[in-house]
């Protein structure tokens, strides 16, 4: 992500989440977050979707994913964390966390199905609503797991491919 994405990365933000982050978030990430690691997806050159993470000590520790809602159910999402996970690998990283609302089933279940498991949860955590999060890692960035996602890119590239 650039400074130049980040009214487009607002939009999505504001049409994904009940409430959108805070003014300045986004500068304060890109120019005075040096933990941070932000990436966006384009299509037809418009950015459709966008995810972050923050690098503390040796954990990556994944802050936000969305998409566009007109480009929601095509993989996408999926897409932005298969790539912030191999990203975990260019970096001293060993563990992969995050937390999601409790009521969030679809982002719950695209986790799991990339190995993360609930490990605990955090009262009142969203302060929009008061929702518990609940607290998810993936604590092996292993070989074995290196070749999960490979195999796991090459079939969701041949379900993009085939929709597109």
């Amino acid at each position: 992500m650039k400074m130049v994405d980040i009214p487009a990365a607002r939009e999505v933000d504001r049409l994904s989440f009940p409430t959108p982050a805070r003014s300045g978030l986004f500068e304060h990430e890109l120019a005075g977050n040096n933990i941070a690691h932000y990436q966006v997806l384009c299509a037809n050159g418009a950015l459709i979707g966008f995810a972050g993470f923050w690098l503390i000590a040796d954990e990556i520790h994944i802050s936000t994913i969305a998409t566009h809602p007109a480009w929601r159910g095509r993989g996408l999402g999926e897409l932005l964390l298969l790539n912030l996970l191999f990203l975990a690998y260019t970096l001293p990283a060993t563990m992969v966390t995050l937390e999601v609302r409790r009521s969030n089933e679809v982002a719950q279940k695209l986790y799991r199905k990339y190995q993360f498991e609930e490990v605990g949860m955090r009262p009142r955590y969203y302060r929009d609503t008061g929702e518990d999060a609940l607290l998810m890692t993936m604590p092996l960035l292993n070989a074995r797991y290196h070749n999960f996602l490979e195999n796991q890119q090459v079939t969701l590239f041949q379900r993009l491919l085939s929709e597109a």
